[in-house]
């Protein structure tokens, strides 16, 4: 019997050779297809590229043949690219959609089917379950031909993306006062699609880019998964204070994610990187305008927001919500608590690329190392802290989600509950001093337990609570 494919927060994610078998990503493929040319579409073209997990280059090509068959024309890339640099293509080739094969920061043992629109961005979320329902129950829905007789008719064709999505971002920024700055850079691209990406923008200055983890290698040694947070950094924050860096920049396996160490070795997490990028495009750049949120991110944003005079919109998890609220509020920046970060005057994607670059831009500009540039944020909107677990947990996952609702608690971490918010999880509270939030993973049997608050001495024991509310402590 055939898999039942759904879509979470960013496509759908599989165990390879379980259920991500090359018959289900070609039924993903063909679902795909019917929605695009529900549009209209035939005979466009569509970007489909990969990542380097093991088979992503064939899954790809599988995708390309199946959306050939269909009548639409495909631009594959030649190489396993970046998640960002595919989106661009998607905008410069005037494309009418992507498909990605990647399962982005997910084990070794995964792979993935990520879909874009026109723009290069996520596609909403009633889109998503549109694809969804046209993908067939079993491989004898999906239209077949013949790769190589595709390739010589031109109607998949083999492309490379870099050029354009380089001259993209010498628009975006100014790399010329990067190379001079005589900065020591050391990149971890977590054995994927970032490797060469800074080496290649930098190269042939005073500043100096060291990289690690940068071949090809789908069991990820030296971590559990190519995310950017602890522990999976720690090798890099390791050769961070034994190379004496000045910084440490970290894309995940599709380099959608960055993660950021700073000068002593210590990571910084994913909501202090928004609230320095924020402030960076903000104060240092001078920009205005919208800032989106996911509703698991910091609320450095807010006070940052009323400092500044920009609207702070707020949304569920996942750029399948950020990136319409970017297009509809022409936002200055969209990101989300995971490290994914997107800017006006690009694409409405998560670009681990370019946001790894302001912040080399920003300690270049306010000539800071990333411990002062976190001083000085913390000097506008006050000191804030962290802290997230991932469970497994068996079981039905609308009895746990039960059990939170009639928790009902009255405090959390010692801070009285004010309200909470069920748009997306179950998100407490706590006021001036922060919130909790549970929610459950769209991709994975994964309770996650998130916090943020002004007492750094309150993050364990929200966090404590947090789990016992799911039943997991």
């Amino acid at each position: 019997m055939s898999v039942k494919i759904r879509f979470g927060t960013d496509g759908w994610r599989g165990v390879i050779a379980e259920d991500y078998t090359f018959a289900s990503v070609r039924r993903c493929a063909q679902g795909f297809a019917e929605y695009l040319l529900s549009k209209r579409y035939k005979g466009e073209w569509v970007v489909v590229g990969y990542d380097k997990r093991f088979h992503s280059e064939n899954f790809a090509a599988a995708v390309a043949e199946v959306l050939a068959a269909n009548g639409l024309r495909v631009y594959l890339t030649e190489r396993a690219t970046p998640t960002p640099v595919i989106a661009y293509s998607v905008v410069a080739r005037k494309a009418v959609g992507a498909v990605n094969i990647t399962a982005s920061h997910n084990p070794p043992t995964d792979n993935g089917f990520k879909v874009r629109d026109q723009h290069g961005g996520a596609i909403a979320p009633d889109g998503l379950r549109e694809i969804e329902d046209r993908i067939p129950p079993s491989v004898d829905g999906v239209r077949r031909g013949v790769f190589h007789e595709f390739i010589s008719k031109g109607i998949i064709e083999y492309f490379d993306p870099n050029p354009a999505y380089i001259e993209q971002i010498h628009r975006l920024v100014d790399l010329g006062s990067i190379r001079q700055a005589g900065l020591t850079v050391l990149v971890d691209p977590m054995w994927g699609n970032g490797a060469g990406w800074f080496s290649e923008l930098l190269r042939g200055s005073a500043t100096r880019v060291d990289e690690i983890h940068n071949i090809r290698n789908p069991i990820f040694p030296e971590m559990t998964r190519p995310e950017p947070i602890p522990p999976n950094v720690d090798a890099g924050l390791r050769e961070t204070v034994r190379r004496k860096a000045d910084v440490l920049i970290i894309t995940d396996g599709d380099a959608d994610r960055v993660g950021v160490g700073d000068e002593r070795g210590e990571f910084i997490d994913q909501l202090r990187v928004y609230g320095l990028l924020a402030f960076y495009l903000l104060e240092v750049r001078g920009e205005r305008g919208p800032i989106v949120k996911t509703l698991s991110t910091t609320n450095m944003l807010n006070k940052l927001g009323a400092a500044y005079g920009v609207p702070v919109i707020e949304t569920g998890v996942g750029f399948k919500y950020v990136a319409p609220a970017m297009l509809k509020h022409n936002a200055m920046i969209g990101g989300e608590e995971s490290g994914g970060y997107a800017f006006r005057g690009h694409v409405p994607e998560r670009d681990g690329i370019l946001a790894g670059l302001y912040i080399l831009d920003m300690m270049v500009r306010l000539g800071k190392k990333p411990s002062e540039l976190i001083d000085l944020l913390f000097e506008k909107v006050g000191p804030h802290y962290y802290g997230r677990i991932d469970s497994r947990f068996d079981g039905d996952a609308q009895v746990r989600q039960q059990m939170i609702l009639n928790a009902n608690p009255k405090t959390i971490g010692g801070f009285t509950v004010l309200g909470l918010d069920t748009t997306d999880g179950f998100k407490f509270n706590l006021g001036e001093n922060g919130w909790l939030l549970i929610r459950f993973s769209g991709t994975e049997p994964i309770i996650r337990v998130y916090t943020e608050t002004t007492d750094p001495n309150r993050v364990s024991a929200i966090l404590e609570d947090g789990l016992r509310i799911t039943g997991l402590k």
